[in-house]
C-alpha cells in the first residue's frame, strides 16, 4: 500500500516523496479517506502515529481549489512546539503547491505574525491564547474558515484551555468541516465532542500502549550513579538522536552541561528558557547540531522529531500516562526505538504500574564495565546503596537523639521529683 492510493494531487504527492514517507500508517490509512470524502473525524491516537499528516494531507488536497491568501483552515495545538512541528509538516507536505502556513503562539511579538496574516494565508496553525489576542484586536479573519483541527485536545484540557476553545468555536462557521484528535476520552472532552461534531466517523489507532516497536528496559542504578551511568552509556551505545527526561529544570540544564563538556553534543529543553532559545535547542536537534536533548516533561509537550533512537527515563515518570508520553516519542511510524529507564530502589510501585500497562514484566539491565560499588544492579532490593545507608544513618541518629531526650527527660524528672522530697529547712 502507498500514498497513490488516496487520489491526491501529484504536487502533494511529490511533497509526500520529499518526506520520505513510503507506507500510510493504520491512523493515515483509516483517517485520510473519510476526511477526503468530507466527514467530521474523532480520532483516538496518542503522540506517534502519524496523525499529523493523516490531516494535513486532506487539508492540502483540500485548498489546492478555492480561494487564496484567505484564511480557509484553522489547527489548534497546546504549545508552540506542536505548533511549530504541524507548520514545518504542512511546508514539506505542501512545498509544490501555492498553499501559505503562518504559526500564532504567545512568548514572541505579534508584529511578523501580524505581517504574514496581512500578506495572506490560508492556513493558521495556533495556541489559544494568542489565537483570542489577534481576534480581540481584529489582526485575524476566521470568516471563511471551512476546515477545522483541534490537535492533543485531551492536553488543552490539562493545560485549562477548554474556556478558550469554546470562545473561539463561537466565532467560526458552522458551516465546516472538524476534526478533533485527542489519545484520552475525559469527561469535559466528550462533552466537547459531542457539542462540535457532526455524525462524526471515529478512527482509534492505539491508544492504550506504546508503541511495539519500541524495547522497554530498566536499569536500576542508586542516584548518585546516574549522571555517570548515562554518560557510559552513550560512550558503549550506537545511538541517533537520544531523548533523555528529567523530573525537574536543573536536573535537565545541569545533566545537559555535563553531557557537553563530556564530548557530546547535547542541549537543554526546560521551562526557564526564553522562546528563542527552546526554538534554538529544538531545531538544533532536529536539524542534527544536537545529538541528545534533555528535557522535563513540560518542556517536552509537542515535541515531533522523527527517528529518535532512544528514549531514557534518567528519573522515572511521575504517572503511567507520562511514561507513555515520554515512549511515544520513539518507534514512530512502525520503527524500532529503545526505551530505558532508570530504576531506583524507591521506583518499585510505579514499575509494577507500567508493567501492568504494558502487559509484560520489564527486563532489568546492567552496563557492562560500569562500576556500581556496593550496588547490585539485578538485584537492586538487596543492595545496600548510598541512600539506604544515609537512611539508615539518620534513623540510627534519631534514635540516638530520641534515647538522649529519653534520658534527658528521666534526669529532669528525677531531678524534679528529689526537690520535692528534700526535707525543708525551714525552722519552726
Amino acid at each position: 500500500m502507498n500514498f497513490n492510493q488516496f487520489g491526491l494531487d501529484p504536487c502533494i504527492l511529490a511533497g509526500v516523496k520529499a518526506s520520505g514517507f513510503t507506507s500510510p500508517t493504520p491512523i493515515q490509512n483509516q483517517a485520510i479517506p473519510k476526511v477526503l470524502a468530507g466527514r467530521d473525524v474523532l480520532g483516538l491516537a496518542q503522540t506517534g502515529t502519524g496523525k499529523t499528516a493523516a490531516f494535513v494531507l486532506p487539508m492540502l488536497q483540500r485548498l489546492r481549489v478555492g480561494k487564496l491568501r484567505t484564511v480557509r483552515a484553522l489547527i489548534i495545538a497546546p504549545t508552540r512546539e506542536l505548533a511549530e512541528q504541524i507548520h514545518q509538516t504542512i511546508v514539506v507536505l505542501g512545498k509544490k503547491t501555492k498553499i501559505r502556513s503562518v504559526t500564532v503562539y504567545g512568548g514572541v511579538g505579534k508584529g511578523p505574525q501580524i505581517n504574514a496574516l496581512k500578506r495572506g494565508v490560508e492556513v493558521v496553525v495556533a495556541c489559544p491564547g494568542r489565537l483570542l489576542d489577534l481576534m480581540g484586536s481584529h489582526a485575524i479573519d476566521l470568516s471563511n474558515v471551512e476546515y477545522l483541527v483541534l490537535d492533543e485536545a485531551d492536553r488543552m484540557c490539562d493545560m485549562g484551555f477548554l474556556p478558550d476553545i469554546r470562545r473561539i468555536l463561537k466565532q467560526l462557521p458552522n458551516d465546516r468541516q472538524t476534526l478533533f484528535f485527542s489519545a484520552t476520552m475525559p469527561d469535559d472532552i466528550r462533552e466537547l465532542v459531542d457539542t462540535i461534531l457532526k455524525k462524526p466517523v471515529t478512527v482509534q489507532i492505539g491508544m492504550i500502549a506504546p508503541a511495539e516497536t519500541v524495547d522497554h528496559a530498566l536499569y536500576p542504578v542508586p542516584n548518585n550513579l546516574k549522571t555517570m551511568l548515562v554518560i557510559k552509556m552513550m560512550q558503549q551505545m550506537a545511538t541517533g538522536r537520544v531523548l533523555i527526561f528529567t523530573r525537574t529544570k536543573y536536573r535537565a540544564r545541569n545533566l545537559a552541561n555535563k553531557l557537553d563538556r563530556g564530548g557530546f553534543r547535547a542541549a537543554a529543553l526546560q521551562g526557564n528558557m526564553s522562546q528563542n532559545q527552546r526554538v534554538k535547542a529544538m531545531d538544533g536537534f532536529r536539524e542534527g547540531k544536537y545529538d541528545i536533548l534533555v528535557a522535563t516533561d513540560i518542556a517536552a509537550r509537542g515535541i515531533d522529531v522523527s527517528q529518535i533512537s532512544h528514549v531514557i527515563n534518567f528519573d522515572m515518570p511521575d504517572t503511567v500516562d507520562a511514561y507513555t508520553h515520554r515512549i511515544g516519542r520513539t518507534g514512530r511510524a512502525e520503527e524500532s526505538g529503545d526505551a530505558f529507564t532508570f530504576m531506583t530502589p524507591d521506583d518499585t510501585s510505579m514499575v509494577r504500574d507500567i508493567e501492568r500497562l504494558l502487559g509484560q514484566s520489564l527486563e532489568k539491565r546492567s552496563l557492562p564495565d560500569f562500576n556500581y560499588g556496593d550496588f547490585d544492579p539485578l538485584h537492586p532490593s538487596r543492595s545496600s546503596t548510598p541512600e539506604k545507608k544515609k537512611s539508615s544513618g539518620r534513623v540510627r541518629q534519631q534514635a540516638r537523639l530520641k534515647q538522649n531526650d529519653y534520658r534527658g527527660s528521666n534526669t529532669t524528672n528525677r531531678t524534679r521529683s528529689q526537690r520535692r522530697s528534700r526535707p525543708s529547712n525551714n525552722r519552726v
